[in-house]
């Protein structure tokens, strides 16, 4: 029996996937959660095989969860299922060796025989996912999205410099470089692009 626990916030959606993986003979539901947070504690306390994780949750990102998995020995399989067709996003949960990342618009039939290939060994990736990370790769380096990540958290380049050891001067010419880069006319725009893009 191939234990799964599903990660979504939107209840009905994740009601109506628990529903129907249920009917599966080799597929149980053990766990359901509504943000990212809760979706660690139940992998960590009930080890399922799989989780069905969405992107964008409360609390914790389905990103998020992923990487705070790997500071354990959780050998739960992560199979991303989620709206945003972004190449950002899939680069970064390709760089975070996850098992699957399906879009939600496939068929309940479709996404068990994913959870049967994963757990044969197999991964299972979108085809227009792939297709759009080879057309769009993310042009900022770690610590560019670093300081725009703080700066869209509302932060002033003087908490920035602290938070990264880094000088004031310095932080403003990563931004510079970041709006140059991005072909946007300020910060805010650059924060807009990279959001949209699944680059932060």
């Amino acid at each position: 029996m191939i234990t799964i626990i599903i990660a979504e916030d939107q209840r009905m959606l994740r009601g109506a996937l628990g529903s129907l993986l249920d009917l599966e003979d080799d597929i149980e539901v053990i766990g359901q959660a509504e943000n990212g947070k809760e979706a660690l504690d139940l992998i960590l306390s009930l080890n399922p095989d799989v989780c069905i994780m969405d992107i964008e949750m409360p609390v914790l990102n389905g990103l998020d969860v992923v990487e705070k998995l790997k500071d354990t020995n959780n050998e739960c399989k992560i199979i991303i299922l989620t709206t945003f067709a972004r190449p950002g996003y899939f680069e970064q949960a390709i760089k975070l060796d996850v098992h699957g990342y399906l879009l939600k618009d496939g068929s309940s039939d479709e996404l068990a025989q994913s959870i049967r290939r994963v757990m044969s060994g197999k991964r299972e990736f979108a085809p227009e996912l792939v297709f759009g990370s080879m057309k769009e790769e993310n042009p900022l380096t770690t610590r560019e999205r670093d300081i725009l990540k703080l700066v869209a958290e509302g932060k002033t380049a003087k908490e920035i410099s602290l938070q990264l050891y880094l000088s004031s001067g310095t932080v403003r010419n990563y931004m510079s470089e970041i709006i140059h880069k991005l072909e946007v006319k300020n910060r805010m725009e650059a924060i807009s692009l990279a959001q949209k893009k699944g680059w932060l």
